[in-house]
């Protein structure tokens, strides 16, 4: 089992990375709150991974937080989400969204992850709830904030904003996702600004 890889980021997309470690490229599943955070070709990132095996299915997934991996593989365990989902699940929302809906039993949250419908929701929240205690959840989103106010750009939420926007030009994920890893992003940037940079180097595509 692989628990995690330290390498360099090789390539991007808009569902998976490719990182290069010890001259092999593994081709890494990760959501796309954790793709837009990669850094830059000549800096090491770590990783940690999760193999999905299944039939003739070997894929691996990654995640750049540890507590992503955990609630991923109590996702996949529910009846109905397939890794796909999990991932899709924690694009859309936090690992503390995720579990402070499922312990509210908040249905109309978790329905804002792409493909999981209402029942699949119930199913999740029947499912999980007894294995998401409130307090740890408290604790988790507290390490959680302190840690991103560390390590997390001010402006990040002007940079999601600012994919979201390019999408709606047109451009697909996968593009405006590496014209915004080319970025030195300035913490005084707002999403027009990051906008207006991404164009920029989006001419050179």
């Amino acid at each position: 089992m692989i628990s995690y890889l330290i390498g360099q980021v090789s390539s991007a997309n808009e569902s998976f990375a490719v990182l290069e470690v010890n001259q092999i490229g593994y081709q890494i599943f990760m959501s796309s709150r954790d793709l837009v955070k990669l850094p830059s070709q000549e800096k090491k990132v770590k990783i940690f991974t999760y193999l999905y095996l299944k039939e003739d299915i070997m894929q691996l997934y990654g995640f750049l937080d540890y507590d992503d991996l955990i609630l991923f593989q109590l996702l996949i365990n529910v009846n109905g989400i397939g890794p796909k989902a999990a991932m899709g699940m924690l694009s859309a929302l936090s690992a503390d969204d995720v579990r402070f809906a499922i312990l509210s039993e908040d249905i109309q949250t978790i329905t804002k992850a792409p493909g999981i419908g209402k029942k699949t929701a119930q199913r999740m929240i029947l499912d999980l709830k007894d294995k998401i205690s409130l307090e740890d959840a408290f604790e988790k989103k507290l390490s959680n904030k302190m840690e991103q106010n560390q390590t997390e750009p001010k402006n990040q939420k002007a940079v999601d904003e600012a994919i979201l926007a390019l999408t709606a030009l047109g451009y697909s994920n996968s593009e405006a996702l590496q014209a915004v890893r080319k970025l030195e992003i300035k913490e005084e940037w707002t999403a027009e600004d990051v906008i207006r940079e991404a164009l920029k180097t989006m001419a050179f595509f």
